[in-house]
């Protein structure tokens, strides 16, 4: 296949271009700044210049669209700006090369986030019922900002004309891998140094899927004609937040893990120019449409998928 990738020099395109790339597909990677090496193909792109690239998108298999400015920052007034535009003119200009190509993509799979959901404690979101974010009661401004990026990320994406080209959302969970500086890294470096104990309350939910489970799925919905529309990306089991630290405490070794509470949250963000709605938010999501399709999970529970992790952290450093 021919793979095409813009916005996929982060962490997700990495672990989605080595695995087509080892698998012997044509993989081409558009990013702002590209790696200085990789073994499949990496070019700078300009989103406003689709002259440029958008022949690259002729006859591909599929366009998977990662580009946008990362969301771990402060959301003062111009970085919400950023991170808005960068989504919104990244999916039209897609629009724009994917409408011109003489032989359009077969499929293009589209970023999103499982964020876009309510905070909730009790029954899990799926595709069919679940909440969309942003009414819930006393809700923070940041995190009603988050839902209106995820709801005009995919209103760009929805009103995007395409003629052959079959459209699906990725709404992803996060997505853990052992690579170096990635959520897992940052995760397990916590508790390698004794504070990756619970925060805040430890009730709020964390949906995850493994790197595994990732590329597989969108093998799936790449494969998959009849698939469109939106489709979580997430392990059928989210877990609360003090079992998710608990359980990788116990498959680091580690015995003890500082817990942080909700005040100490916010002055660390403050300092490391993030926001706590990226650990307090309770994500309860499930991939109701990967399930009833007849896809099946390699890493469906965290301890199982955390002890593999772990093994290949400790693996790659060794090396």
């Amino acid at each position: 296949m021919k793979i095409v990738i813009p916005g996929g020099t982060g962490q997700v395109g990495t672990v989605l271009a080595r695995a087509f790339h080892h698998d012997g597909h044509e993989v081409i990677v558009y990013g702002r700044s590209p790696p200085r090496s990789a073994p499949w193909r990496v070019e700078q792109w300009d989103p406003a210049k689709v002259t440029d690239w958008a022949g690259d998108l002729s006859g591909a298999d599929a366009v998977i669209n990662l580009a946008g400015r990362s969301v771990n920052c402060r959301y003062t007034p111009a970085n919400r700006r950023q991170i808005v535009q960068s989504r919104v003119e990244s999916v039209r200009a897609v629009a724009r090369a994917v409408a011109n190509a003489r032989r359009p993509p077969r499929v293009w799979l589209q970023a999103s986030t499982a964020t876009i959901y309510a905070h909730t404690y009790g029954a899990p979101n799926d595709e069919m019922s679940g909440v969309i974010g942003g009414a819930e009661p006393a809700a923070p401004d940041t995190w009603r900002f988050s839902i209106d990026v995820a709801t005009a990320w995919e209103k760009a994406f929805d009103e995007a004309p395409t003629r052959g080209t079959r459209k699906v959302k990725l709404r992803s969970a996060i997505t853990l891998s052992p690579d170096r500086d990635g959520i897992f890294d940052t995760l397990l470096g916590l508790v390698r140094h004794g504070l990756g104990g619970t925060s805040g309350d430890g009730r709020q939910y964390v949906s995850w899927i493994h790197e595994a489970d990732f590329v597989r799925a969108s093998y799936f919905l790449i494969e998959r004609d009849d698939m469109e529309g939106a489709v979580n990306l997430a392990s059928p089991n989210p877990i609360p937040n003090r079992e998710f630290m608990a359980d990788l405490r116990r498959a680091w070794g580690a015995t003890v893990g500082l817990p942080s509470a909700r005040w100490m949250l916010e002055i660390g963000a403050v300092f490391l120019r993030t926001e706590t709605e990226l650990i307090l938010k309770s994500r309860r999501v499930v991939p109701g449409r990967l399930l009833r399709e007849g896809f099946s999970f390699k890493y469906p529970d965290w301890p199982d998928a955390v002890c593999e992790l772990c093994e290949r952290w400790k693996a790659a450093r060794r090396r």
